[in-house]
């Protein structure tokens, strides 16, 4: 089986590896249909250390089941499934809470000796809580959308859910990351009133107006501050969504907030402090946010794609075959290309 693995900064390649097999009876196999490369992705790639052994790669994954142990009620063989960007056991405290992510018994992709997901099957643990039978065949044309379930739909989702955007809201997404698109259809669907997405490439910005944003700022630092201020009557938003993870974008998005408002960071965070000072203190702004509970999202998103509303594969704007998977990487540093879908 050939699988995508990194073996230090830059260094990516697909190599042969062993097949998955079943090693639990509360697993399965799964041959993967569509992968992609995420955001996170680019973090290690730009600044792994060298190993011999190499990492696992890839955390979102839809496809057929292969091969079932025999504690996993209600999939077979055959079953087109999706699987969130973590395994859970469904049945810990914090499952049951809606918290997936802090499952007892969980874990990520490619690590603790786990399969990655950029590769040709997977074994996934806990299958029976983690894998989404999807109602549609192998061939629909739903697969990219149905595709962004694992991680960067429910991500933006989870962003603009855990603010509290709903109508009449005044939102600022804060990064034209595919996880800021989808938190601009988020915000969306969710009945923003108004949408400010913060992003200078003009590709990304245009679908972020096709998904719901009604302003576009590409002004950094203190000129896109004083831009969201004027453009929002001096105030600042309501609900200031994060999702890029570095200390700029989330000393901006404290600077944008208005009194009593939300900043949300779901970016993958780059930095060991956070400028909440007596500023945000004096004008009760509140941070809320974190890794995205993804499963707990899937069921409640998953209509709106089959029916058609929303259309977050959208974001995918380069479809590589397994092999070339290393370009997809270079593609996405150099900013040649939003989100890369593989198809192995």
């Amino acid at each position: 089986m050939r699988a995508t693995l990194l073996y230090g900064a830059g260094d990516i390649r697909v190599d042969d590896v062993p097949d998955p097999a079943i090693c639990e009876p509360t697993d399965a196999v799964v041959r993967i249909l569509r992968s992609c490369i995420c955001g996170t992705d680019l973090w290690p790639y730009r600044s792994m250390a060298p190993t011999e052994q190499g990492r696992r790669m890839g955390h979102e994954f839809l496809g057929v089941i292969e091969d079932l142990g025999p504690e996993v009620p209600g999939l077979k063989r055959g079953d087109l499934v999706l699987a969130p960007f973590m395994w859970s056991d469904g049945s810990c405290e914090y499952c049951r809470g809606g918290l997936p992510t802090s499952c007892r018994n969980g874990g990520f992709w490619g690590t603790q000796g786990a399969d990655g997901g950029q590769a040709e099957a997977i074994r996934v643990p806990h299958a029976q809580a983690t894998l989404v039978k999807l109602p549609v065949g192998v061939d629909s044309a739903l697969l990219p959308s149905l595709l962004t379930l694992s991680d960067v739909l429910p991500t933006g989702h989870h962003c603009a859910v855990s603010a509290a955007v709903g109508p009449h809201t005044t939102v600022a997404v804060i990064g034209d990351g595919a996880v800021g698109i989808a938190a601009v259809l988020a915000s969306k669907r969710l009945g923003a009133a108004r949408i400010l997405l913060m992003g200078r490439h003009q590709d990304r910005t245009r679908l972020g107006r096709e998904f719901g944003a009604t302003d576009v700022i590409p002004q950094r630092g203190e000129e896109g501050i004083e831009r969201v201020r004027e453009l929002t009557g001096g105030h600042g938003a309501q609900a200031v969504l994060e999702c890029v993870g570095t200390a700029e974008a989330v000393g901006t998005a404290f600077s944008i907030a208005r009194p009593g408002g939300v900043v949300s960071r779901v970016g993958a965070p780059q930095y060991a402090s956070i400028p909440a000072g007596f500023e945000a203190f004096l004008h009760n702004i509140r941070l809320t946010g974190g890794m995205a509970p993804a499963r707990t999202y899937i069921d409640e998103l998953l209509p709106d794609i089959l029916d058609g509303s929303i259309q977050p594969g959208r974001v995918f704007d380069r479809c590589l075959d397994l092999k070339a998977t290393p370009e997809g990487y270079d593609a996405m540093v150099d900013r040649r290309a939003l989100k890369v879908l593989i198809e192995p």
